[in-house]
């Protein structure tokens, strides 16, 4: 793979994930760490992605306030949020973790909705503060830069304390074999125990992730209730997680 392509490829991923390891795209591209970390560093050189230890991190999710415009398939992630907020009842108690289609959902709320959100992502509370009727729980611990969400040992015991209606979780990769993963350890750990503490639990992606795979496990497809893409539910990619009788929106 030329350097043109390689770049792409890392720029795409990013798009797609929000961040990506290095040791991933050494096995995906199939090139050694060395060229990956001069690509990362002359990328990161150029204002394309943000360097980290291990890995990139996308410009675009790196800020608390970022527009619209920024946002990778912003159409397909609107459509998907109004699809989530349909499911959302005055009285709820919801739960949702970071991400920009979980961003995309806050600014789709009814302006009366009468609703406790509860999250550790940054920039949906900064969201939900802006609807008069929300009370928003946030649930504290160490911050990941990275993923601008609250993790750590102190957010996963106190998302345990929850019994939350609904849980709104963006993902990163889904697939019937591999079930839903993720790149990010401690963020895995509170959407673990996100998925514990309610009573549905409903996924949001772009159809992009579909069938995609990364390398630390969230959870069984069966231990998802609803997944909502921007496509008609009746559309054959589709169909393999209708077999697993998950309700699709």
């Amino acid at each position: 793979m030329l350097k043109k392509e390689r770049h792409f490829y890392i720029l795409h991923q990013l798009d797609l994930h929000n961040s990506i390891l290095s040791s991933v795209l050494c096995q995906e591209i199939q090139v050694s760490e060395d060229t990956v970390r001069r690509d990362l560093q002359e990328l990161s050189d150029n204002g394309k992605l943000i360097k980290v230890h291990g890995g990139a991190v996308s410009n675009s999710f790196n800020r608390v306030f970022y527009s619209p415009q920024n946002v990778y398939s912003h159409q397909q992630k609107t459509v998907i949020a109004k699809k989530a907020v349909s499911l959302i009842k005055d009285g709820m108690f919801v739960l949702t973790g970071g991400g920009s289609t979980i961003l995309e959902l806050a600014r789709a709320l009814p302006p009366q909705l009468k609703a406790t959100f509860i999250t550790g992502s940054i920039p949906a509370i900064v969201e939900y503060i802006n609807y008069p009727n929300i009370d928003v729980i946030v649930i504290g611990d160490k911050i990941s830069k990275k993923s601008k969400i609250t993790t750590g040992s102190e957010a996963v015991n106190k998302i345990k304390q929850i019994k939350a209606d609904l849980c709104f979780m963006g993902i990163n990769a889904i697939d019937c074999e591999h079930g839903i993963t993720d790149n990010d350890w401690e963020v895995v750990q509170v959407k673990k125990s996100m998925i514990e503490s309610s009573q549905k639990v409903i996924s949001l992606t772009i159809s992009e992730k579909i069938n995609s795979v990364q390398p630390i496990k969230v959870c069984d497809v069966n231990n998802i209730d609803v997944l909502i893409t921007e496509l008609s539910p009746t559309d054959s990619l589709l169909n393999p997680y209708h077999n697993l009788e998950i309700e699709i929106m």
